[in-house]
């Protein structure tokens, strides 16, 4: 059956003309709800959306739920990244695409029920929001809605995500491969997603066979930026008279971090990657602009959006596909940041259990 014998079929089906079909098919604006919602059930009954919908989007109107800060490029620069790649993907189509800020825990459930019950509003993406409550509400009201680096437990709705606790265990595994034992990560874990990445770090320890010690191996900051992170690497080193003890590599949890990371090492009249090596996740741009270019895993961000957009157009075809949780793997970039070095000439660091090492990344 041609592209044109579908369109009289439904519009058969639908006592529709031919020319709105036709107009909801292509993905066009300019057509109620009850004739895209008839359209897409009779296509969907006869089989035939699947290939009707190839090259379109069947949606017109998409809110974009995320914290405050991810709409301002200056306040969270991954997340505003995201919403761009979002943006990028949607402007071939007519869509009409509004935001919300809503808070990452204890969000406003009346402003999102507010905004998902506006007439206009045919899908949702909803952009690291942790708060259970909001997940439930998004399931209950019935519209297509994607999470991006969060997830439902309740696991009634699509998500995609970078694999954080792949990514943890990956970049803590490169540094063991490159010789270093003891390792100091550190790490923000302001959300699930850095304690998954901080899971798969201990994971990749205990496949060294080693004891991950919080106490020893790893310094938290409340947030990403590079001046708490310098302080709290001085801090951490200073503590240490014995420089014996010092970690020989440092697993920041962004770019930001190692750079406050750097700016410690460097204070303290020493040098990486010569005395300290310096490894960074999240990484963006400036991983290759620093004054010391940083190897680093580089995690995926443009990449969250399109998927996103594909995870939504699914469920249109298949509202009754299982959900699905989509885990993109990151990509390591090798630069100046991080020696290789002999282990079996290193000091170990001392342990509370047996002597030790090392590590942990968030």
């Amino acid at each position: 059956m041609n592209g044109k014998l579908k369109i009289t079929l439904i519009a058969q089906q639908t006592g529709l003309s031919i020319s709105t079909v036709s107009r909801v098919l292509a993905g066009k604006a300019n057509t109620s709800e009850s004739a895209r919602q008839k359209v897409m059930a009779c296509a969907r009954q006869y089989g035939i959306l699947q290939d009707l919908s190839q090259g379109r989007l069947m949606l017109n109107n998409l809110v974009i739920f995320a914290p405050p800060r991810a709409f301002s490029v200056r306040s969270d620069i991954f997340y505003y990244k995201v919403i761009q790649s979002i943006i990028d993907a949607l402007r071939p189509y007519e869509m009409r695409i509004s935001s919300c800020g809503l808070e990452e825990e204890r969000s406003d459930s009346a402003l999102f029920v507010e905004k998902m019950n506006h007439p206009h509003t045919q899908a949702a993406l909803i952009i690291g929001i942790d708060d259970p409550h909001i997940h439930s509400l998004a399931a209950d009201l019935n519209k297509p809605c994607v999470l991006i680096n969060c997830s439902d437990r309740d696991m009634r709705l699509d998500s995609v995500s970078p694999d954080h606790q792949l990514i943890g265990e990956f970049s803590a595994s490169y540094l063991f491969q490159q010789g270093h034992r003891e390792i100091l990560n550190l790490q923000c874990l302001r959300r699930n997603t850095m304690e998954l990445r901080l899971a798969g770090i201990r994971q990749a320890w205990a496949r060294q066979n080693l004891i991950f010690d919080a106490g020893q191996h790893l310094v938290t900051t409340a947030g990403f930026g590079a001046e708490e992170a310098e302080l709290a690497v001085t801090s951490w080193l200073s503590a240490l008279p014995d420089r014996r003890r010092w970690p020989s590599a440092i697993l920041a949890g962004g770019d930001f971090m190692a750079m406050g990371a750097v700016a410690a090492v460097n204070k303290l009249g020493l040098s990486v990657p010569g005395d300290i090596s310096v490894m960074s996740t999240d990484s963006s741009n400036l991983a290759e602009i620093h004054d010391v270019p940083l190897t680093s895993v580089q995690v995926p961000r443009d990449e969250l959006g399109v998927e996103a957009i594909q995870l939504l157009q699914r469920r249109l075809l298949r509202p009754t596909a299982p959900p699905c949780n989509l885990l993109l793997q990151g990509k390591l970039a090798v630069r100046e940041s991080v020696r290789r070095v002999n282990a079996h000439k290193m000091q170990p660091a001392l342990s509370t259990h047996h002597p030790r090492l090392y590590d942990d990344r968030a």
